[in-house]
């Protein structure tokens, strides 16, 4: 039971079988912000078996008085050190205006405090949410409910109706494709790796992480390692360029999920190498465009790279943040010599 939701509305954990009905709640939110399906049953049943999160736990729907599910929140917070914590959520259009959300954001809160007992006891935690970027209504409510305006993220895309310049050469580096069998943990490792320069990481235990490699990789019926790019020197891995061959929004888009250099390898060419790389393999598969998203302050330089490859900013999302407790920030919010 959640108070303070109006008369005749209920609320519930999600159920697997939801996933049709609730993804179709989810587009009619993004259509109304962005005017695009970002999401699929396929999808949405993968990442809730997601190891670690729990629909009971973790999920609350809203149903009208019709039966109708009108509302949607979750709050992920998989693994130790439970400092940085992430929800979503959303309200039918038709249902805006009666205290649904602000009911939905009190469970949140309820839900997010959980962590705390969990966290070092000098830690800062936070319960992060993120809007497409310029949405006044759910803008309006978090920052009511506390939470302030912190980071800017962009979707950045490349038209692929031009030559894509073969990748640079580069000395004792050589680019191929992922194999399950021995690059698993190392790719896994190397991620963690480069993202510890990015503002907002935070170091989770090894153990927990693969496993949720394992669980996508096993998940993804579309999974294709040999979109998965991995340049080497030697016997290491020093970048990595993880793509798959579609995105909800647009079967004509690939995408770019994760693109990172090791700190040693940074500004030599390495990322450029492998967008092009990737670019080329998409164009070759008949792809007409490749998006990711990034960061619009990366510490790295990320969108500077993006714009150098020849892609463009096209929509924006805005994170926001409320401080659970105040305390030692385990995140990391600047680039360390």
């Amino acid at each position: 039971m959640l108070r303070g939701l109006p008369e005749g509305y209920v609320a519930r954990p999600a159920r697997a079988e939801d996933a049709e009905v609730l993804v179709a709640l989810f587009n009619l939110d993004s259509q109304r912000a962005v005017g695009l399906d970002t999401h699929d049953v396929e999808n949405q049943s993968t990442e809730w078996r997601t190891p670690g999160f729990d629909l009971e736990r973790d999920t609350r729907v809203v149903h009208a008085p019709s039966g109708e599910p009108v509302a949607y929140a979750e709050v992920w917070d998989l693994d130790a050190p439970h400092v940085r914590l992430w929800s979503w959520g959303c309200v039918h259009p038709k249902h805006v205006g009666r205290g649904i959300g602000s009911t939905l954001l009190a469970w949140k809160d309820e839900r997010g405090r959980e962590a705390l007992a969990q966290a070092p006891v000098d830690a800062r935690v936070s319960l992060r949410h993120m809007v497409y970027g310029n949405d006044e209504l759910p803008s309006r409510l978090l920052q009511a409910h506390g939470y302030r305006l912190i980071r800017h993220f962009s979707r950045m895309q490349i038209e692929l109706d031009q030559p894509i310049p073969e990748p640079t050469h580069l000395a004792g580096v050589t680019v191929r494709s992922f194999e399950i069998t021995t690059d698993f943990e190392p790719t896994v490792r190397a991620v963690r790796e480069s993202f510890r320069d990015h503002w907002g990481y935070v170091e989770t235990p090894l153990e927990g992480e693969l496993a949720v490699w394992r669980h996508e990789i096993a998940e993804e019926k579309d999974f294709d390692p040999s979109l998965w790019f991995l340049a080497i020197d030697g016997d290491k891995i020093v970048a990595m360029c993880l793509c798959s061959l579609k995105a909800p929004e647009d079967a004509d888009l690939g995408y770019v999920h994760t693109l990172g250099v090791l700190r040693s390898w940074r500004r030599r060419g390495v990322a450029l190498a492998l967008l092009h790389h990737a670019f080329g393999e998409f164009q070759r598969r008949g792809k007409k465009r490749v998006g990711l998203g990034v960061d619009a302050a990366s510490l790295t330089g990320a969108t500077r790279l993006y714009e150098r490859a020849g892609m463009r900013p096209i929509r924006q999302s805005d994170l926001y943040e409320k401080e659970l407790r105040p305390g030692r920030d385990l995140t990391t919010q600047g680039l360390k010599e």
